[in-house]
């Protein structure tokens, strides 16, 4: 290994040789918390394709309908180190979250279907509140559910008036509730601070009505229930200091990623389709330069040099700067001399000359002075699932999101890849937010259940400590504390224009890689290149967009 000079301000430069390889899946730090005292449990565009206190943190099942055999019957909680962990994955040009839940003829699992959201589709879902409202309450109520009605289509906002509610009749009530219903009025009590109501929700008929070994809604409904437990507790770091958490091993998290990795076509899906863009951006370039500000194992890249190894009149020569930040290494069970190891292993034995530089630091701590640019080199930038996590105006006046994109542009670019979440999750208020990582992630876990049996303890794993914890984050977290923060892809499509750069469009090459790809996988996924972008979704629902800029 030779180790080349290092600046105080600048980022490691390294250059490998002949090392070892590593551990081929990342798994950001997640924290599993154990806090379980309570007998309950349990990101968008719709487009047509082709001081807490413990009896709350709990996500122990209990319906009857639970088939998992061999397993425990406590299921941890996600309060703890949502703030600081990040997936590996996650201002609106739209203008509203309640998207559309009308099932088409053929969505067996029961995706949101194509339609554009609108305020019709807000009032559809307070006239449902409105009719259990009035189901569940005394005769004697009706005035007070009057009241409430009132101050639903008053607005979002109004606290709502308190209303007694006979627990024990509801509870007799759970089989013929809707489960997305009562979520709703959960959240709104939450929003409207009325704590008496949403607690009564969650204790009485919520944690009845979930499961982490449920239907694919069930499943979410736990981890939609555990977010409303903790903001309604309290905000930000205050509800993860009190918990009692642990992690889990790298091992255990590079096996919990590589299970998501095989079932669920969106990781692939972001190195097939932003490799195919950088191979055809430098077909005639002898000096590559790729900077990865999430570069995890480097997966993506085994890929790409295996390409260019065989490319007519012999590989051009490529330098990597891998970004990437201190949680990371708990994941990987190191820091990024590894990933460095396993490239250059790889590149000599396709014959490929290559260079491994670090920056060893989140995206957002990047400076001009952590890259290194050298004359001659065609310049390629990859942005995975990862700009999402960059504060912007919302949040800081440091802007970091923006910042960094104008940064990029001064490098002056031959190409940039980005790979996002079609969810609109950033700024909007709690409640629509709720309902949009409601309807996201039915898609995702419909798509998981389909792919792995419901019985599976891994596919268990998998999605409590790579899934559920982006959803609690979101749900339970604001300000510098919510660091999943997605946007659509018009958004983003302003932010870039903004920074100087141009949409490229996507040539039947990149599309026909993502098709190849998606062979794989269930047929329910869909593909469909518009808008110079590349739409993978589930069913009817966008889940994913990958564009390219320069």
């Amino acid at each position: 290994m030779q180790i080349s000079e290092r600046h105080p301000n600048q980022a490691g430069i390294i250059q490998f040789y002949h090392q070892p390889v590593h551990s081929m899946y990342q798994k950001l730090q997640s924290n599993l918390c154990h806090n379980i005292h309570h007998d309950s449990i349990m990101k968008g565009t719709n487009v047509s394709f082709e001081s807490c206190k413990d009896q709350y943190f709990t996500l122990d099942s209990s319906p009857a309908t639970t088939d998992l055999t061999g397993c425990e019957t406590d299921s941890p909680s996600y309060a703890s180190g949502l703030s600081s962990n990040r997936s590996p994955f996650s201002p609106q040009v739209s203008h509203s979250c309640y998207s559309d839940n009308h099932h088409s003829s053929d969505n067996t699992y029961g995706s949101p279907n194509s339609g554009y959201s609108s305020v019709d589709d807000g009032n559809e879902w307070k006239n449902k509140l409105r009719e259990l409202e009035i189901s569940l309450l005394e005769p004697n109520e009706s005035d007070a559910a009057d009241s409430y009605d009132n101050c639903v289509h008053g607005g979002l906002t109004t606290a709502s008036p308190t209303i007694e509610y006979d627990w024990d009749q509801i509870v007799q009530m759970i089989p013929k509730l809707d489960l997305r219903d009562v979520l709703l009025r959960c959240a709104q009590a939450v929003s409207d601070d009325d704590v008496a109501t949403a607690i009564g929700w969650m204790d009485n008929v919520l944690g009845k009505m979930v499961s982490v070994y449920g239907e694919p809604f069930q499943r979410l409904g736990a981890y939609l229930l555990e977010g409303l437990r903790a903001r309604l507790e309290s905000s930000g770091s205050m509800i993860y200091k009190s918990l009692k958490c642990e992690q889990p091993t790298s091992k255990e998290l590079m096996s919990y990623m590589h299970i998501l990795y095989q079932i669920c076509p969106f990781w692939k899906f972001a190195y097939v389709s932003a490799n195919a863009v950088i191979t055809e951006a430098m077909a005639n370039e002898s000096m590559i330069h790729i900077i990865d500000f999430q570069i995890t194992q480097g997966t993506q890249w085994l890929l790409l040099i295996q390409a260019l190894a065989h490319r007519p009149g012999g590989p051009p020569s490529i330098r990597i700067t891998g970004v990437d930040d201190s949680q990371s290494i708990h994941a990987r069970g190191g820091g990024l001399e590894i990933v460095g190891q396993r490239l250059s292993d790889f590149a000599r034995s396709c014959g490929v000359p290559f260079e491994f530089h670090i920056a060893a630091m989140c995206g957002s701590q990047v400076e001009g002075t952590n890259i290194v640019i050298r004359e001659g080199e065609a310049l390629a930038v990859n942005f995975p699932y990862v700009l999402h996590h960059m504060q912007d105006e919302s949040v800081s006046t440091e802007n970091h999101r923006d910042r960094l994109l104008r940064l990029v542009k001064s490098l002056s670019p031959k190409v940039v890849t980005l790979v996002e979440q079609e969810s609109n999750t950033n700024t909007s208020s709690f409640l629509n937010r709720f309902v949009e990582i409601m309807d996201y992630y039915t898609a995702m876990f419909e798509s998981i259940d389909a792919a792995c049996p419901r019985d599976d303890r891994k596919r268990l794993n998998a999605e409590q400590h790579c899934v559920a914890r982006d959803i609690v984050n979101m749900v339970a977290c604001e300000g510098v504390e919510r660091v999943e923060r997605h946007e659509l892809l018009g958004k983003w499509r302003m932010r870039f224009s903004m920074a100087g750069f141009r949409q490229c469009p996507l040539s039947p090459y990149v599309m026909g890689a993502v098709r190849n790809m998606l062979k794989e996988f269930n047929g329910n996924y869909r593909v469909e290149q518009r808008d110079g972008a590349i739409y993978l979704g589930w069913m009817r629902r966008a889940m994913v967009t990958s564009s390219a800029w320069c």
